[in-house]
């Protein structure tokens, strides 16, 4: 009997990973599903059951700042498993502010999760992936082709992911590697959550900057109002995993397709610009 294929997944503890987690084991795929605490494994689980697919997901911790503890997990996924079939790049951190009123070391915390993480756990993967002839996913956003305000330090991470992405994905397909980028929009989630906003403390402290952040967060608030379910983003990663032969971009929703559209036409940058300038006034 054939094994079924493998796929390890970040981030899966809420939202977009874990959508991504129950619909590639309803795919048929042995889903690892990993995060950096596994205590938050239970709505994981507790989806999974629901969905009948809890014998196709395995929980692993997984930090992917960690070196020694991403070369240990998937040397452990390939031991049990035999193979390494795709891998779904999705953990992630948001990061608000201006770089004025934030440090430095914020915005390198910023690039460790969102950028370094990346690229380690994708780095770590690919010896696998090469002998499978397997692809790598990666959800990056739409602030990772369109800058937005306050998000200076996340979307420069997007950002680098996009070029380190559209970088490697002929290299890797020379090996029989498909790499693919993910562009997800507003999606109602954990993520934005787990933000853990003070908005008055934020809005107290921001100085010149106040009526510009509460016009943003104002803004922000109304388009998460009409954001996507986690499960509607995550069903082109679905697709992703299952296609013959993915596209390297793929946006989640026409809104998304949209946005991205202003920034990939805009030769001179002026029409992003008429666009964000109207969120901070």
């Amino acid at each position: 009997m054939t094994s079924p294929k493998t796929v390890l997944i970040t981030g899966t503890s809420s939202g977009i990973g874990l959508a991504a987690a129950i619909g590639s084991a309803r795919a048929g795929w042995a889903t690892i599903a990993t995060m950096r605490d596994t205590g938050k494994a239970e709505a994981l689980l507790k989806a999974a059951t629901e969905a009948g697919v809890a014998d196709r997901i395995q929980v692993k911790r997984l930090d992917v700042t960690d070196s020694a503890g991403i070369t240990a997990c998937l040397d452990e996924v390939v031991a049990e498993h035999g193979r390494l079939d795709a891998l779904v790049n999705n953990a992630g951190a948001a990061q608000v502010g201006t770089i004025e009123q934030s440090s430095v070391d914020d915005v390198r915390a910023a690039m460790e999760v969102n950028f370094f993480g990346v690229v380690a756990v994708t780095r770590a993967a690919l010896p696998h992936l090469r002998a499978s002839k397997g692809r790598v996913i990666t959800v990056t956003s739409v602030g990772g082709v369109v800058g937005q305000p306050f998000n200076e330090a996340y979307c420069a991470a997007k950002f680098a992911v996009e070029g380190f992405m559209q970088s490697l994905a002929p290299v890797a397909a020379t090996v029989g590697v498909d790499v693919t980028v993910v562009e997800p929009g507003a999606v109602a989630s954990e993520f934005v959550a787990n933000l853990g906003l003070d908005v008055p403390t934020l809005l107290a402290a921001a100085g010149p900057y106040g009526p510009a952040l509460e016009a943003y967060i104002t803004r922000t608030r109304q388009s998460f109002g009409n954001a996507q379910t986690p499960a509607e983003a995550a069903a082109p990663i679905v697709d992703a995993l299952t296609a013959a032969r993915p596209p390297f971009r793929i946006q989640t929703s026409q809104w998304a397709r949209d946005f991205v559209a202003t920034t990939l036409a805009d030769l001179d940058g002026s029409a992003v610009q008429a666009l964000t300038g109207t969120w901070v006034r």
